[in-house]
């Protein structure tokens, strides 16, 4: 099977292939959650959606999915920071699935992709995160900080995204 309009061609028959490549993306993911920059006890930069974007982008929103949830679970073994909480697990699944929706099978543009970051930022950051946070600390349902840091990251990260994404698909990936 092939993507078609303006998508990079990449053939999923192969399961081997598909799972190697997941699991190198998760590999990366985990690399990239080791670099974030924290800015206090519940506010962290990191680049790591980048690995699960391409993931979904790659091979659907379930791949993507399942993946996302499951780096999340390695990483809280490879670098516990206080105790493990499901939601942020849910968060990871969900951030692979709406990437996969948005990207999957589907030409790469920049409203796309700020569509999706924007989704993601909306629902992630600054509504279920919050909540998590909320029932594990008590902490704000709204924080500032945590409103300026979506606005600042928001184009940074829509950037990125995009830049890997159509470079991705002008490389013409056979996996």
């Amino acid at each position: 099977m092939s993507l078609t309009k303006g998508a990079s061609k990449v053939h999923t028959k192969n399961p081997t292939k598909m799972l190697t490549f997941t699991a190198a993306l998760v590999g990366i993911n985990l690399v990239l959650n080791q670099f974030t920059l924290s800015l206090g006890p519940l506010l962290e930069i990191g680049f790591a959606f980048l690995p699960i974007a391409v993931l979904a982008y790659l091979y659907g929103p379930i791949n993507a999915g399942i993946a996302s949830a499951v780096a999340d679970i390695i990483g809280f073994v490879l670098r516990p920071a206080g105790f493990f909480f499901p939601g942020f697990t849910f968060n990871a699944l969900l951030i692979g699935i709406i990437f996969g929706w948005f990207f999957y099978k589907k030409e790469i543009t920049l409203t796309r992709v700020a569509i999706a970051n924007l989704v993601v930022t909306i629902l992630i950051t600054l509504i279920l995160t919050p909540i998590w946070l909320n029932i594990m600390f008590g902490s704000p349902l709204f924080a500032a900080p945590r409103m300026v840091k979506a606005v600042l990251l928001y184009p940074i990260e829509v950037g990125l995204l995009y830049g890997l994404l159509k470079s991705i698909n002008k490389a013409n990936l056979r996996l």
